[in-house]
């Protein structure tokens, strides 16, 4: 299929991100003195900011990607939770999945930056798993919103407890039923819990962490013997995996591949992750080959890591990037 075709086909594309959401807070000032109270730095805070954090950042990239993004979530009756719905409306992000949870604290990672350099996070948050009555509210939300159309199911899974087994199953069951494509950004906790996805993208550290084994992500026969076994246990369709400075690696049930990362001036990594499965999830729905799949994921991984915090990737830059890279 050709490039442009994969393009005009992400844009309108419903797709549902269920998972952690979280505000991302930033303080923002400068240093110029130490504190007479302890030997610490003192910040004349000049700024601060708001900004969607993790499923929030996955579904801003599929805003700017051209898709139409629904949230599926659980927040706080707290203030951090009133914010996170006022940016999800702000980024034309639907919350019609979204639980408020009077006994839930909404996760909030408050990044201390002076002279330009993070100094300190501080995080407030509650991990422990929502309760079988929101997990059921959740899944009666999501298939409501299913029975309007959607084209896939991101799992965005921060270990933040939204993400129970319970959840996941009647999800991955739904989806199935509905032939909606399932894809999955995990961590360690649920990392086997997710059998029968369209596509499981861990990174290199996740899949070692998530099977106990030892890869050696330079040579792409021993990171493909992960991969097949990691497709044996989840019986997923596609395994994607990303490399950081080594590229990704992606194989089906008849084909592998591994794509030399390009040359990047490299910023910040945080966030290039988003970029990955929200890009990966649209080529998927977008019919593309793995091949596709992989080298235009990785671009738009390499495009992320050229910007300074946890940012998206537009459809203008991947349409530029691809082209110049990849024709």
């Amino acid at each position: 299929m050709q490039l442009q075709t994969i393009f005009e086909k992400f844009k309108g594309q419903r797709v549902l991100v269920v998972g952690d959401i979280m505000l991302d807070a930033y303080i923002i000032g400068n240093v110029s003195r130490i504190s007479p109270e302890a030997p610490v730095p003192v910040l004349d805070k000049k700024t601060s900011d708001f900004r969607l954090g993790g499923a929030g950042n996955v579904a801003l990239n599929l805003v700017a990607l051209g898709a139409k993004p629904i949230i599926a979530s659980v927040i706080g009756n707290d203030a951090a939770g009133k914010q996170i719905l006022s940016l999800l409306e702000e980024a034309k992000v639907e919350s019609t999945c979204i639980v408020v949870d009077n006994n839930r604290q909404t996760t909030v990672k408050t990044r201390v930056i002076a002279n330009n350099q993070q100094v300190i996070r501080i995080d407030e948050e509650q991990t422990d798993d929502i309760s079988d009555e929101l997990s059921s509210e959740l899944t009666n939300l999501i298939e409501k919103e299913s029975e309007t159309g959607i084209s896939a199911i991101i799992f965005e899974d921060y270990n933040k407890g939204v993400l129970t087994e319970n959840l996941i199953n009647s999800l991955v069951k739904l989806a199935s039923e509905k032939n909606i494509i399932t894809t999955v950004d995990p961590k360690k906790k649920n990392f086997l819990a997710y059998t029968g996805v369209t596509l499981f993208k861990p990174n290199l550290k996740e899949l070692k962490e998530g099977l106990n084994i030892s890869i050696d992500s330079s040579k792409t026969e021993s990171i493909r013997i992960a991969a097949n076994r990691l497709q044996k246990e989840l019986n997923s369709s596609i395994c994607f995996v990303t490399l950081s400075e080594h590229g990704v690696y992606i194989q089906d049930t008849t084909e592998y591949k591994h794509i030399d990362a390009h040359r990047r001036n490299i910023s910040d990594v945080s966030g290039a992750g988003d970029s990955v499965i929200a890009t990966a999830t649209l080529c998927l729905a977008a019919e593309a080959s793995i091949s596709q799949i992989a080298e235009i994921s990785n671009i738009a991984g390499g495009l992320a890591c050229e910007k300074s915090g946890v940012s998206t990737v537009s459809l203008e830059e991947l349409q530029k990037e691809c082209f110049r890279l990849l024709l």
